[in-house]
């Protein structure tokens, strides 16, 4: 029998899986910015990547921002306590 059929199967990869570029709320402190979007992140250099944009709840928001992403939380409390908003593209 040959080696290909004796050794076992392991794992799975799924070809519909998408890739974000994962961002905390904690990155966006230092940026001085008011409307945050993928682009804005790329030229400051916390995002590399051209994959679409996630936004986590960790950190704290003391000001309102306007947040455009792909994708975010369920309820997004933290951006819209601070006074901000956040749209989805």
């Amino acid at each position: 029998m040959p080696l290909h059929r004796r050794m076992p199967k392991r794992g799975f990869t799924n070809i519909f899986r998408q890739e974000f570029n994962i961002v905390n709320l904690e990155s966006w402190a230092e940026l001085g910015e008011t409307t945050i979007t993928p682009d804005v992140l790329r030229k400051a250099g916390v995002i590399k990547s051209k994959h679409p944009l996630k936004v986590l709840g960790d950190g704290e928001l003391t000001v309102a921002l306007s947040v455009f992403a792909h994708k975010f939380p369920i309820g997004s409390g933290k951006i819209t306590k601070a006074g901000g908003k956040f749209e989805v593209l």
